[in-house]
């Protein structure tokens, strides 16, 4: 394969020769740097072509990481869209100010395709699927006015996707608010634009995803039909009062959304609706894939768990996809040995500061597991996932 890469690049799987290895963690973890974003125009559907690497090499793939539009993030300033997310509302004084301090330091890695190159160079990563930062869902927004938005996010993403072919996939996003649109998005992102997945949030301005409401059974029947990733991606927990200090609305909060959101898709019925669903998890599948017994317990001993669904919930939930994101290796074997090595995918977080920085190093600490298991996770699983030739 011919990698598109920064000047210096010291992934060894690039075969580059004189470059130094250093610390992934020691280059990237402080988030400051210089660079130009580099910025091209493209055909749509350019992002269709497959990504290819040199026959039978293990291509690492990161699922999880994020791209700020910052022309769309600028034609919503005045409506003070900061207001409106679980994030800000639900923190103190000191986790906004440490958040308004990490998006000055991490600009350039949220917007600058150069720098975005180096740090996937230095991270050992081959191929990303990028997702927008996701407070550019917009739920909140008007339909007419969200669908607007979403299509100018999934066009620049596409746009990356397809000006880097070898280094990026697209996964976008679509506005949940109205189901008619999203499907109509989703169709459009995949048909048009060649994306990958779409990244919804865990809740829709407070609903659940299966709340009748909303009406989303439609979109998640396109994302089956469609072969597309659905990539679950939190942004805090909507009624959190008590998690406003400590950044707990994202240390606990994420993780907490997440397992709600997945059992609802389990128990409300939409995983056997859709039973080839491609549903990916962040965050190592929040609290819910680490405690799977007690929704079984809970399905057997109680007929109101049992409304919608006959089989056992692990049934469905082994059958979605979680990413590395854990900080622990022992949490990694852990979902290995449970859900197997074909449901676990690399994921990184790029750029924020709960971000895992080293994820080959995290994947390779994986104690007891064989080198084809950590190949999958690295980056098999996500290329059949994501459609990346290899």
């Amino acid at each position: 394969m011919m990698y598109t890469c920064a000047r210096g690049c010291s992934n060894p799987n690039h075969r580059h020769v004189g470059n130094a290895r250093v610390s992934p963690r020691e280059r990237l973890a402080a988030g400051s740097a210089t660079g130009a974003t580099k910025r091209a125009a493209v055909q749509r559907g350019s992002s269709a072509s497959p990504v290819r690497t040199a026959k039978g090499k293990t291509v690492r793939v990161d699922v999880h990481c994020h791209y700020l539009n910052v022309e769309v993030a600028a034609s919503v300033a005045s409506l003070a869209p900061v207001e409106r997310e679980p994030l800000h509302i639900f923190a103190n004084a000191l986790t906004r100010h440490v958040n308004g301090e990490q998006m000055k330091e991490r600009a350039q890695m949220l917007t600058s395709i150069e720098r975005r190159l180096k740090d996937m160079d230095e991270m050992g990563i081959d191929v990303q699927a990028v997702a927008p930062a996701p407070f550019q869902y917009y739920y909140w927004s008007e339909p007419d006015h969200g669908l607007e938005l979403a299509r100018k996010v999934n066009d620049r993403i596409a746009e990356i996707a397809g000006n880097w072919p070898e280094r990026f996939v697209g996964i976008g996003t679509v506005p949940l608010q109205n189901a008619d649109y999203a499907v109509a998005e989703l169709e459009r992102m995949v048909t048009e634009l060649g994306m990958r997945g779409v990244e919804i949030n865990t809740n829709v301005n407070g609903m659940d995803l299966t709340d009748e409401r909303l009406g989303l059974e439609k979109f998640f029947r396109k994302a089956q039909d469609l072969d597309t990733v659905l990539f679950l991606h939190p942004m805090g927990f909507t009624s959190a009062d008590r998690l406003r200090d400590h950044y707990f609305n994202n240390v606990i909060g994420n993780p907490m959304d997440t397992t709600i959101a997945a059992s609802h898709l389990i128990f409300d019925g939409v995983m056997e609706r859709n039973p080839t669903l491609k549903v990916v998890l962040a965050h190592g599948g929040g609290f819910l894939a680490h405690y799977p017994g007690r929704m079984d317990h809970g399905h057997a001993a109680r007929n109101d768990c049992r409304t919608q669904i006959q089989a056992k919930p692990t049934s469905y939930l082994k059958k979605m996809y979680f990413d590395s994101i854990t900080f622990e290796p022992a949490m990694l074997r852990f979902m290995v040995d449970y859900y197997g090595a074909t449901q676990v995918v690399l994921g990184t977080d790029y750029p924020y500061d709960m971000a895992d920085f080293d994820p080959v190093g995290s994947v390779n600490g994986i104690s007891g597991i064989t080198a084809e298991e950590k190949n999958l996770i690295m980056g098999g699983n996500a290329a059949k996932l994501l459609k990346i030739a290899t």
